[in-house]
């Protein structure tokens, strides 16, 4: 069951679109919270907000931030949305987000052969578009966020920081995710936006910020990226996994090519592009191994100044995690070369 408090709001640390940061009084852990303007609206100091504070409470992963659920010190709010299409369907924030299906029904049902890199932690997205702009420089980049993670998508600093240095060109939000340059119902559609409405060259597809994760093999949000693979091939898209391998991460299970990168190349279904980093992963079952020269990942995203990190390790502490991310954004711009000629 959740847990809700009332606290007061004493100062904004800092606003971008669809997000404020804010120092609140009077809980009993804590002082820090986000607000997602597009689901509540603004808050400003000397108000008085209920607050979501389990997470928290529970020492998950929202980084020490609770959520503001209400501004007591306004009487209503009324964002007119653009269309009927709901997400968070069912609960007392959903929101009329639109879908941008509505405004292009005729996109095709093809990806005309567009490398689509599925990431199976938010992490990863750094890694590959940092190596896509420096292979490709003029490759246009789409994210494509899916609701196994954070749903708002203004929660991810990543995202931000990559946007503001033209790493990533577009946005599309899936499913309950929301707040994309488009909207789109699910990752099918989505998949097709980045291309045929964004015109992205390359799109990058996996979860925002905040995995669910259980140990086990299957219990993990990021095996979605097994959905957005066989969704490429379906859809005429060339699937590339950005794998998760680690020599970093302290838990077995990650070691090497991780148990997660298993269970994504066994539940996809068909073949999927990987590069051979590390050199088991040719041995896997689906992976179509491409041989090509990788960029240094980790010396990349120190020269671009971008602080990156996965569970908490800088690339430096965990050099094959990045390593393997970077590697699937040359795998993609080859591939797109391949297309093009």
């Amino acid at each position: 069951m959740p847990t809700y408090r009332t606290a007061t709001v004493t100062e904004i640390i800092g606003e971008r679109t669809g997000l404020q940061r804010v120092r609140v009084s009077g809980l009993p852990q804590g002082d820090r919270a986000y607000c997602l303007t597009q689901l509540v609206g603004t808050v400003a100091v000397g108000d008085e907000v209920v607050v979501n504070t389990t997470a928290v409470e529970l020492g998950l992963g929202t980084g020490g931030w609770h959520v503001v659920h209400w501004n007591r010190s306004r009487h209503e709010l009324h964002h007119p949305g653009p269309d009927h299409i709901m997400k968070l369907r069912y609960t007392s924030l959903q929101l009329d987000a639109g879908t941008d299906e509505l405004r292009h029904p005729d996109l095709g049902d093809t990806l005309d052969g567009t490398p689509v890199v599925a990431c199976v932690v938010h992490s990863q997205v750094a890694a590959v578009a940092a190596v896509v702009k420096l292979l490709a420089p003029d490759a246009r980049v789409a994210y494509v966020m899916t609701d196994g993670a954070a749903l708002p998508l203004a929660l991810s600093d990543l995202v931000d920081e990559l946007r503001s240095r033209a790493l990533i060109d577009a946005t599309v939000t899936a499913g309950h995710a929301f707040g994309g340059d488009l909207e789109a119902v699910g990752v099918p559609s989505a998949l097709q936006l980045a291309v045929h409405v964004a015109q992205a060259d390359i799109v990058i597809v996996g979860i925002g910020p905040g995995v669910v994760g259980t140990g086990t093999a299957f219990g993990h949000t990021g095996v979605d990226a097994a959905w957005a693979l066989s969704t490429t091939s379906a859809l005429g898209g060339q699937a590339v996994l950005a794998v998760r391998a680690s020599d970093g991460d302290p838990r077995p299970r990650h070691q090497g090519v991780s148990h997660h990168t298993d269970a994504i190349l066994r539940l996809a279904g068909g073949p999927v592009w990987v590069a051979p980093i590390p050199e088991e992963i040719a041995s896997r079952p689906n992976a179509r191994v491409r041989v090509l020269e990788i960029p240094d990942t980790v010396g990349l995203l120190a020269r671009l100044g971008l602080e990156v990190t996965t569970m908490g390790r800088l690339p430096e502490a965990d050099p094959l995690y990045f390593q393997t991310a970077g590697a699937a954004g040359a795998v993609a711009v080859d591939l797109m070369v391949d297309q093009l000629q």
